[in-house]
């Protein structure tokens, strides 16, 4: 092993131990590039770095993350998932373990409309932890449920992990998002039936609306409430993708329409304010800032790396793994599993992925079907402990009688369905790439 490829070790090492001290992403992306590649080649070697910069602040396409986000914190902040859940809730009637089923609906809505997973945990957390608690259900079916429909956005489009791994892997962004539509929808289907399973064999856990609540709400009411509070955001959600699917315009073009029909939807709903667009704009810029800050740094690292020759020890490390572009594949699925319990998605995907990355590209890997494995997988890293930020954000809105103990018993069987839905994604190639396929991309 030659100095420089000791060096781009030390590079991985010494970032993944600023981040278990405690040092922001982006700072250890920072330090860890620049120290040891200095280090290695000298100034030389970040000639090439304002260049890298320059391509990722004029990127167009990347434009889309705030445009995506504000419409995300709009329709969070504007309340309308509170009466969403109510509706949902009441449509399920009478079945057993429908209050569940209907907050898994709730959260691919959410999930399509906002893709803020800390907010649709909480927001789902405040609203229907208790009312779940109070109808009977058993504490880890509750947690779980929530936490399990809240990360539903990190798959299902418009998404940010879809957006910057389209960027990551140079693919469209339409195609990833296509390509990400069944799998979400799978995952969805998949917790749902886990939820009657349930609930058939064990009421008790996830028993029904009671009947005087039922009738507290008249159906005239609940189909006007219906009309009102699910079906705007729905057709934003629909016109957004579709307008990207369908090609009719670029991802950032569709993110605009999302954003100005975000503040429309607010004010046909009487929602709309000056606070409201005001704590928007406010949320829009940390969340854009942190991730922009964090692809900038990135390319400090990323250069260093492979400066100092790191993809040809990520090749060696996959060509060592036995059962060749399968078997790496899964040692992939199993590697990105294990750093989702310590490291969140996006650090995963802008320092993990591009380092594995041109082996994949060299042995012929559909990206598309390579991205969705990995969308899907990352996804676990919200509910994984010991790190799962699903389990903090829940915890920290869960009444005082639920307990860590309850949140994480209530994941593991979500976790395990995801683990399903990645088998399937992996067995079954065509559930990522057939719409893709089908609209000609």
């Amino acid at each position: 092993m030659s100095p420089n490829e000791i060096l781009a070790i030390l590079t991985v090492v010494s970032f993944f131990t600023m981040l278990m001290i405690g040092v922001p992403v982006a700072v250890g992306l920072a330090v860890s590039g620049f120290v040891f590649g200095y280090i290695g080649f000298g100034p030389l070697l970040f000639n090439l770095l304002p260049a890298r910069i320059f391509g990722v602040v004029s990127n167009y396409t990347l434009l889309a993350i705030p445009l995506f986000v504000f419409m995300g914190v709009m329709l969070e902040k504007s309340k309308l998932a509170e009466e969403l859940l109510d509706v949902v809730g009441h449509l399920s009637g009478s079945m057993r373990g429908g209050m569940g089923v209907a907050i898994v609906l709730v959260g691919v809505l959410m999930g399509a409309s906002t893709g803020i997973v800390g907010a649709t945990i909480v927001t789902l957390g405040l609203l229907t932890l208790p009312a779940l608690l109070r109808r009977g259900y058993s504490k880890s079916l509750a947690c779980g449920t929530i936490c399990a429909s809240g990360t539903l956005g990190q798959i299902i489009p418009p998404s940010l992990i879809l957006l910057l791994l389209a960027d990551i892997l140079g693919e469209s962004v339409g195609t990833m998002f296509a390509a990400a539509v069944f799998p979400g929808l799978i995952l969805a289907g998949l917790y749902v039936i886990y939820i009657f399973a349930i609930a058939y064999f064990y009421p008790d856990r996830a028993p029904a609306i009671s009947a005087e609540e039922r009738a507290a709400l008249p159906r005239r009411e609940l189909y006007g409430k219906l009309f009102k509070v699910v079906l705007p955001p729905l057709l934003l959600v629909v016109a957004v993708l579709g307008a990207i699917i369908g090609g009719v315009a670029a991802p950032t073009e569709a993110a605009s329409m999302g954003a100005l029909g975000a503040i429309l939807v607010c004010a046909a709903t009487g929602k709309l304010s000056y606070g409201l667009l005001r704590d928007a704009a406010r949320a829009t810029l940390s969340i854009a800032g942190m991730v922009f800050l964090i692809l900038i740094l990135s390319q400090v690292f990323g250069l260093a790396f492979r400066g100092l020759g790191g993809e040809k020890l990520v090749e060696h490390m996959f060509n060592w793994a036995p059962g060749g572009v399968t078997g790496s594949l899964i040692f992939l699925m199993v590697l990105l599993f294990i750093l989702g319990c310590f490291l969140e998605w996006i650090e995963i995907s802008y320092i993990a992925v591009p380092l594995f990355l041109p082996y994949f590209i060299a042995n012929d890997v559909n990206l598309v079907w390579l991205g969705t494995l990995i969308c899907v997988n990352l996804q676990t890293s919200f509910l994984t402990p010991p790190f799962g930020w699903a389990l903090f954000f829940l915890k920290g809105v869960a009444p005082p009688g639920v307990t860590t103990s309850d949140i994480y018993r209530g994941v593991v069987p979500f976790v395990l369905l995801q683990a399903v839905g990645i088998a399937i994604v992996f067995l079954f190639p065509e559930v990522a790439t057939w719409l893709p396929d089908a609209i000609g991309w």
